[in-house]
């Protein structure tokens, strides 16, 4: 902007120096007094543009340091960033491989469960093995329920009858020598392939199956009759039959609704293991009443004999303290005899001078008296329930 101000100002210098207007006369010099004026408009301008110049150059310092410090700034932040950014990576990195392991450890584990699970259907599908596995829900039961074997139950007990031996799963001892039996019955061939259908109609197919075999099966241990083996009495009007699968016997009501009630008409109570162990409970709770009161039998019992035999000693201590006191009255009544009687013939020996030695002294009486009973309850007029 200075620089088109010097030029302006010399171009309008040259131009008055120039033009000369033919009307007017000769004008006087004015040239040197236009240079100096001209040399001194240059000067200051120059002086103005060097102060602007310097005061450009300290703004354009100072906006450069600080340009300089927001960069440094900038710089640093953005290093961290990336720094940050680094170790997400990297811990990304380990998660995702941590992932990848437990994803792959996760497959070999479900791979393994769905070994095992096609080798338990396939046993659960033989008739032994699903036995076996009843029974053994059975005792784990009983177990869970607190229950000693030979003295709470039985286990594969053998039963002789007219028509041959029967043997049970397990036969459970109440108070009083009465006792009911219980067999398992694990119906599961229908169930499972009810469960491995894709049609809902065929999977309605199989439950109905299902609920047909648990039939079959309550009628096969009815007509056992084994609480017909055993005295009139001694053991409940029905049998226990046990499905050691809660969802199985769940679906064989469902898909058949009067199957309980079959079962009961037939004097058997299907049970799950929920509902067993709280039979079990039950019973035990009947065993410890049975308990108590023999032990309060045996209290009483204990609590009689021990009321004689203080009544025996009651009458013996009486006895003795009556001795006592005619012990006493009998030393009493020697000591007086020997004192009027005996010690007078010793002193007229003595004087006699037959038997000299040490002087007799004669004993002192003895004033003991023995306490009488007082108590009511145990003295001999107040004690005929102590007799």
């Amino acid at each position: 902007m200075l620089a088109i101000a010097v030029v302006l100002l010399a171009a309008g210098l040259l131009y008055a120096l120039l033009w000369r207007p033919r009307e007017e006369p000769e004008a006087p010099d004015l040239g040197p007094a236009i240079q100096e004026a001209t040399s001194k408009a240059v000067a200051d301008l120059q002086r103005m543009n060097e102060e602007s110049r310097k005061v450009d150059a300290q703004a354009a310092e100072a906006t450069l340091d600080k340009r300089q410090a927001e960069i440094k700034a900038l710089a640093e932040r953005i290093a961290k960033g990336q720094e940050r950014i680094e170790k997400e990576v990297q811990r990304r990195g380990e998660t995702d491989l941590q992932t990848r392991t437990l994803l792959e450890q996760m497959g070999q584990t479900v791979g393994n469960l769905n070994s095992e699970t096609a080798g338990l259907k396939k046993a659960l599908r033989q008739p032994q093995t699903r036995g076996q596995w009843g029974e053994l829900q059975l005792r784990r039961c009983v177990e869970i329920a607190g229950m000693t074997e030979h003295v709470d139950f039985e286990m594969q007990e053998t039963i002789h009858t007219e028509e041959g031996r029967l043997r049970p799963d397990a036969r459970f001892l109440l108070p009083e020598g009465r006792a009911f039996v219980a067999d398992s019955k694990v119906p599961l061939d229908a169930f499972l392939d009810a469960q491995e259908a894709e049609l809902e109609a065929e999977r309605i197919v199989q439950l109905e199956r299902h609920a047909r075999q648990a039939r079959e099966h309550i009628r096969s241990l009815s007509s056992k009759d084994y609480q017909g083996q055993f005295k009139a009495g001694e053991t409940p009007d029905l049998v226990i039959c046990f499905i050691p699968n809660e969802p199985a016997m769940h679906a064989a009501f469902a898909a058949d609704p009067t199957l309980f009630d079959y079962a009961l008409e037939r004097n058997v109570l299907v049970v799950s293991p929920t509902s067993l162990i709280g039979l079990l409970r039950t019973m035990e709770l009947g065993w410890r009443q049975e308990r108590m009161v023999a032990e309060a039998a045996e209290i009483a019992e204990a609590a009689t004999t021990l009321h004689g035999r203080f009544a025996k000693f009651i009458k013996d201590f009486d006895t003795m303290g009556k001795r006592l006191a005619s012990a006493t009255g009998a030393y009493n009544s020697a000591v007086a005899s020997m004192e009027g009687r005996l010690l007078p013939q010793l002193r007229r020996v003595e004087e006699l001078g037959i038997a000299p030695g040490k002087e007799i002294e004669p004993p002192e009486p003895m004033e003991i008296t023995v306490r009488a009973i007082a108590a009511p309850e145990l003295s001999e007029a107040g004690s005929p329930a102590l007799d």
